[in-house]
């Protein structure tokens, strides 16, 4: 008897969660470029809004069933960890859940689209990007109802500091992304500015023959130089993520050539007054890492001929994949445990000539997928800070 009323249960769920939103969530995206009335010159987080109005709920989309979903889940795109058990990955169309370490998924979600990104507050939160359009879903239960809250402002990362606030780019939310504001940026930077919170920002520009650093304290306000590096090579990229008001990891990405990319990675934990050179991979065909000197090869280097995904962990911890796509096993992982100060290269390598993913869900446990276009995506896992992998999931054959 239970099953039968199960359906029923669920639709009359999604019908009560289509009117929470009434009015409030039609899917389009409002960006302004003034900055938000909470950024203040303190260099201290601000205060996070409260949660006694509930996060829209928005337009629901999709949510689990009793039924085994058909959808084939091939070349993931996106991957998020809750923690070192639980989390998400997506892929064209699809977004699916793990409650076993990668053991066993459950597909939460079926549309258009690939799912460009993933973030998860906490178990039960998680939000995600899809489609050339930029679609926000987010869900509250786990994933069990997922629903269309609005659009993303750009292609940037974006991470949520709380239900209702969060920041992708230089834009800036605090209704859980129905409306987006941006928040000032210097002129002329190259890649996506990055903010921990409304009042500490990070962006990068190029100089005729240098690299700076720029950072704010006050959303955008002003912006300060807090490191200028001479450079021979030009900027193609950056990747900025941090792990407090006044941690930043600058990768730098340089020129490309012969299947090379050079690149390097610094890093400060005082707001910029010190840093740390953590990589300075060159290559012979894409030449001197940014903001390294021409001829300088001392530095400590990442293992591969090219950068994969760097996921930050806390001020000390960060893993950096690495790629070598002439090589029979291109991928690989290296870490840092001590803010930089020294550098591990993993010994293992992994097949797979498409995208790297990379989440960690603390300092030693964490999640590893590689992808190809002729073989089926594999996921492996670690509880031993990189050091040792173990195969969790191969997916279904590319069609």
């Amino acid at each position: 008897m239970l099953k039968k009323y199960v359906p029923i249960l669920a639709l009359a769920a999604m019908t009560l969660a289509g009117c929470e939103s009434s009015g409030t969530t039609n899917g389009a995206v409002s960006v302004s470029d003034s900055p938000q009335p909470t950024a203040t010159t303190s260099s201290q987080p601000t205060v996070q809004p409260t949660d006694q109005t509930a996060t829209p709920s928005g337009t629901p989309v999709s949510g689990t069933s009793d039924k085994p979903s058909k959808v084939a889940m091939t070349g993931v795109t996106a991957v998020r960890l809750a923690d070192a058990k639980s989390g998400w990955i997506g892929g064209h169309g699809w977004i699916a859940h793990t409650d076993d370490s990668g053991a066993k998924w459950q597909v939460q979600y079926e549309g258009k689209g690939d799912v460009k990104q993933l973030f998860a507050l906490n178990g039960k939160e998680a939000w995600a990007s899809v489609g050339k359009e930029g679609s926000l879903l987010s869900t509250k239960d786990g994933g069990q109802h997922w629903a269309s809250v609005g659009q993303m402002p750009n292609a940037a990362f974006f991470h949520f500091v709380s239900k209702r606030e969060a920041f992708s780019g230089n834009a800036h939310t605090v209704d859980g992304g129905v409306k987006w504001t941006n928040m000032p940026v210097p002129d002329g930077i190259t890649g996506d500015a990055y903010f921990h919170d409304a009042s500490n920002g990070w962006a990068v520009k190029q100089g005729k023959d240098t690299v700076e650093v720029m950072r704010t304290q006050d959303g955008g306000k002003t912006w300060n130089s807090v490191m200028s590096r001479k450079s021979a090579a030009g900027l193609t990229g950056t990747v900025i993520r941090s792990a407090g008001a006044n941690d930043a990891w600058i990768e730098l990405i340089g020129e490309s050539g012969m299947t090379q990319t050079s690149y390097s990675l610094f890093h400060t934990k005082d707001g910029g007054k010190t840093w740390q050179t953590v990589l300075a991979n060159s290559t012979a065909g894409g030449g001197p890492a940014p903001g390294i000197p021409a001829g300088d090869t001392a530095g400590p280097k990442n293992t591969g001929s090219k950068p994969g995904p760097l996921y930050v962990v806390s001020p000390d911890v960060a893993f950096m994949g690495g790629q070598c796509p002439s090589c029979d096993k291109p991928n690989s992982v290296g870490w840092t445990k001590d803010g930089g100060k020294t550098w591990v290269n993993g010994k293992e390598t992994f097949t797979g000539y498409g995208e790297l993913l990379l989440g960690m869900a603390d300092a030693n446990q964490g999640w590893l997928i590689t992808n190809d276009n002729e073989q089926p995506s594999v996921m492996y896992t670690t509880g031993t800070g990189g050091v040792n992998w173990t195969k969790a999931h191969t997916f279904d054959a590319p069609k």
